[in-house]
């Protein structure tokens, strides 16, 4: 399989050579992990005229329905695919390949950009963070394809990061442009997370929360994460349990949120009368036959579930492994880092500053990593950047002049941001998945006349990478979560 990153060449033409070229590895260790296809391909196969669908290692923890779903294929009627998430073609690549011209047909939406890879599945490109008509596009043919389903048909669902906005199908009496104009307010003018944002978007939508299962009903479902089925860090426990009753963002299971807390965290984030009116009426009204799905009535359904992306194959394991092989010593300083990305990258510098100055709190040569999802707060600016960016560039100013230490933030989709979704000029400019920085990035933005400073007030921080020859760009792939590889290779 070929590479994840793309522009290797140029990344490494410059600055920390070394340094950045051993980051480079490490970094693309953890982005080829956090590909789903293997996994699939490993959870379902075809043996003696049998679809087998099981493995332990996606299995969630507590499952009361254990061990693998055989199906007799001279018995099994129609088999489709659905599902919604950025890098869910990948997944249904898997499917396509095991079963063949077994597969009846089936219907995704992938995030805009990513290349088509599936042939027997239609595919609608849809917008993100912010949906726009080819999400609408897709859910409706999602729906068409339902209609008639029976009891001896088997349909594979498909949910991972960026469904939420993928997965857009507006109530009645709110329209596209109020759910467009609520999420943009929310996410990149205030900066909310999605823990935040989720109970909203979901109340106002006709498929998210488990209302598309319902409409899978009362063929067989299952449910194929792009995740970890074991734990997310918005649960306080893991497992089965953890999937049913606290779930609020993997839209295919049942929903743990109600309206009362979509209206909570319009008001939390002081956003009630700002979003727009239709928005404020839905989420009043509260009506019992628009609310998502609960664990009740998700167990009655018929369905089993599994999570191909279990954390123990994960980004941070393969990243970590990378740097072993090159005789580093792994550190891992936060496993969800949540927090300003430019703050984020300033307080992770100033540790490898102390690394390297004073031997604390570990000893050089070493590498540290960090996943999560950082935030940035846009507010009315404009800017072309990324959270991944952001944290990147904000280190070079204050690893300016070190000769031990590069650091590189990449997103796991390839896409760290919106990129020209906002009204950039996509031709001149790519949507890059991160940004790679060393001692000597400042000082080459002051050769270059990048104003590093103004572009993160802005937060216009890709035209400043990509200036610089150190924005990460990488094909597309599954979202799971940032990964942040800072390497420290000796001492001041």
């Amino acid at each position: 399989m070929r590479r994840r990153i793309e522009n290797v060449d140029v990344l490494v033409s410059h600055g920390n050579a070394a340094g950045r070229k051993a980051v480079l590895e490490m970094l693309e260790a953890g982005l080829m992990a956090a590909d789903p296809y293997r996994n699939t391909r490993a959870l379902i196969r075809i043996e003696g005229g049998k679809l087998i669908v099981g493995h332990q290692d996606f299995e969630p923890a507590g499952d009361p329905r254990t061990g693998e779903e055989v199906f007799d294929l001279s018995r099994l009627g129609r088999i489709f695919v659905i599902g919604a998430a950025k890098g869910v073609q990948w997944v249904a690549r898997a499917i396509e390949d095991v079963l063949g011209d077994r597969l009846r047909g089936g219907h995704v939406i992938a995030k805009h950009g990513e290349p088509l890879i599936v042939e027997r599945i239609g595919v609608s490109f849809g917008g993100h963070p912010v949906p726009d008509e080819g999400c609408l596009e897709g859910c409706r043919k999602i729906l068409e394809m339902c209609q008639g389903l029976r009891e001896d048909d088997l349909v594979f669902t498909i949910a991972g990061n960026g469904i939420s906005s993928l997965l857009t199908l507006p109530a009645p009496g709110v329209t596209l442009d109020d759910v467009r104009r609520t999420t943009y307010l929310m996410q990149i003018e205030r900066g909310a997370p999605t823990p935040d944002l989720n109970p909203i978007r979901s109340h106002l939508d006709m498929l998210k929360g488990g209302r598309i299962s319902r409409h899978v009903q009362p063929a067989m479902a299952i449910h194929i994460l792009a995740y970890d089925a074991n734990g997310n860090i918005f649960w306080r426990e893991q497992g089965y349990r953890a999937l049913l009753q606290q779930n609020q963002f993997l839209h295919t299971l049942c929903d743990s949120r109600t309206f009362a807390d979509a209206a909570r965290m319009l008001r939390k984030w002081d956003a009630w009368d700002a979003v727009p009116p239709s928005v404020r009426r839905h989420i009043e009204r509260a009506d019992p036959a628009h609310e998502t799905v609960k664990a009740e009535e998700f167990e009655r359904m018929r369905f089993r579930i599994f999570g191909v992306l279990p954390r123990a194959r994960g980004m941070l394991p393969a990243a970590s492994a990378r740097a072993r092989e090159l005789g580093l010593t792994p550190h891992t300083l936060a496993t969800w880092l949540q927090a300003e990305a430019s703050q984020a990258g300033g307080m992770i510098a100033d540790i490898a500053r102390s690394i390297e100055r004073d031997g604390v709190p570990f000893e050089p040569p070493c590498a540290l990593f960090t996943a999560g999802e950082l935030l940035v707060t846009v507010g009315q600016e404009r800017g072309m950047g990324g959270r991944n960016q952001e944290c990147a560039l904000a280190a070079a100013l204050r690893i300016a002049g070190s000769p031990h230490i590069v650091m590189g933030m990449v997103d796991s989709d390839g896409t760290d941001g919106p990129g020209a979704q906002f009204g950039r000029d996509v031709a001149a400019i790519p949507c890059l998945a991160g940004g790679l920085v060393d001692g000597e990035t400042a000082g080459e933005a002051i050769a270059a006349q990048v104003d590093i400073r103004d572009a993160l007030k802005r937060h216009d921080t890709t035209p400043a990478l990509w200036r610089l020859n150190s924005g990460v760009l990488a094909r597309p792939g599954v979202s799971l979560t940032d990964l942040g590889v800072i390497l420290v290779t000796g001492r001041a």
